[in-house]
């Protein structure tokens, strides 16, 4: 057994995501465990280098974690062929400049969502880098998460019957910076639309994606958003306005294989928690029901639900939580880090050319749904998906866990109903 190197240039790992989930609990991770096997018996080895704009927290983000290449020069990174992948986790409003750069350089390109602040950009970026002949991938974490695997599961399995609806609550409450409760746990850009935030933008991506994969595409939405916090405090401690929506209130039409499924979904950085998780999601069948939350999954069957009567007048003495039951685990042992797995299969992807049907076309779509769902809310109406043709077309060998996806619709734009 050999182990192959495989150049990474990391852009971005000075941020909360870029640096523990995708250095920390991904690439180190996968070096730590010798490498990802390759169907020879190789081992491909990710060697990160990491970049950005301060080289201190660079040096020192390398020198805890055992690493000893860092830079300041994109550009010089980008014209070293020894390393032949980009990632980027860096801000939104940078994100199309960078990955342009870097496919233009000719690398493999993998990058957080969403791919770019608009459907157009989105999409040019996978054209460029199809005719460059460069491999290119979005994260979508959400999708190898425990939870929603055993939720895909049930969805292939037929466990629901027909299915009805969906039903997704997110959110937290994300304190404003002033002292109170601590520092805010998310970046001050993302409560500024002129750099790129936006729960909509950021949010909608994942949601396009989740839905799409596991029960079937989108084909209409309906949004209103809020600002419900209009002023915060940024890392300095200065005040300033958010302009950009922090919650948005959405129901979705889409094609399910048994006909249309509703999906409502509410995103929320201004939300107290009541529920299992931060992401809980309902799913309602005609022979069961299941509610899933990031790492697990709870199911009660058409014969274990409680019949239940509306009586306002008396408490009610039925235990609604004791027929649900928990969806074990898959065969081969507990799930591992949801961005590990993806960053394997993009790593397997670069080395070998295996299936990875999250590209730049399918990131897009995030970026279309979100633009849509601002239209909705700006409109006040129901707007039609259209089709998103990807460029170039998937072929069947590549769509991963799309095992059962049916044909979209042929839609224009418009109003819905």
């Amino acid at each position: 057994m050999a182990t192959r190197r495989v150049g990474v240039i990391m852009n971005g790992v000075t941020g909360r995501m870029g640096l523990n989930q995708h250095l920390v609990r991904s690439i180190l991770a996968i070096r730590e465990q010798g490498g990802v096997p390759l169907p020879d018996g190789d081992r491909l080895v990710p060697d990160p280098i990491l970049v950005g704009r301060n080289e201190a927290k660079l040096r020192d983000i390398a020198a805890a974690h055992g690493l000893t290449r860092v830079s300041t020069d994109l550009d010089a990174c980008l014209a070293n062929p020894a390393d032949e992948i980009y990632f980027d986790a860096t801000l939104t409003s940078l994100r199309v400049g960078h990955v342009g750069r870097a496919i233009v350089a000719g690398k493999h390109v993998y990058c957080e969502k969403p791919v770019a602040a608009s459907t157009t950009e989105a999409l040019e970026l996978a054209r460029s880098a199809t005719r460059r002949g460069v491999k290119h991938g979005v994260v979508q974490d959400k999708l190898f998460l425990p939870g929603i695997r055993k939720l895909k599961r049930l969805v292939d399995d037929g466990f629901f019957g027909r299915l009805l609806s969906v039903r997704g609550e997110f959110g937290y409450w994300v304190f404003e910076g002033d002292g109170e409760g601590g520092p805010a746990q998310r970046p001050s850009w993302n409560y500024r639309k002129e750099d790129g935030g936006g729960i909509v933008l950021d949010m909608f991506a994942h949601w396009r994606y989740l839905l799409d994969h596991t029960f079937g595409p989108v084909t209409a939405v309906q949004c209103t958003g809020a600002t419900h916090i209009p002023e915060r405090r940024d890392e300095q401690g200065r005040r300033y306005a958010a302009t950009a929506d922090d919650a948005a209130y959405a129901t979705f039409a889409l094609d399910g294989p048994t006909g249309e499924i509703l999906a409502q979904f509410n995103s929320s950085w201004a939300v107290r928690v009541y529920r299992d998780d931060l992401l809980q999601i309902q799913v309602d069948g005609t022979l069961g029901s299941a509610v899933a939350t990031l790492r697990g999954c709870k199911i009660q069957g058409r014969a274990q639900t409680p019949r239940a009567v509306w009586n306002p007048d008396v408490p009610n003495a039925a235990d609604f939580y004791a027929s649900w039951q928990d969806v074990p685990d898959e065969e081969g042992g507990p799930f591992d880090n949801a961005f590990k797995v993806q960053w394997e299969r993009f790593l397997l992807h670069v080395a070998t050319d295996a299936p990875f049907p999250h590209d730049f076309c399918d990131g897009a779509k995030g970026v279309q749904l979100a633009e849509l769902a601002l239209q909705s809310w700006h409109e006040r109406r129901w707007i039609d998906v259209p089709d998103l043709t990807p460029y170039p077309p998937l072929r069947a060998a590549e769509r991963g866990n799309d095992e059962r996806r049916p044909p979209s619709p042929q839609r224009g734009e418009g109003v819905r109903g």
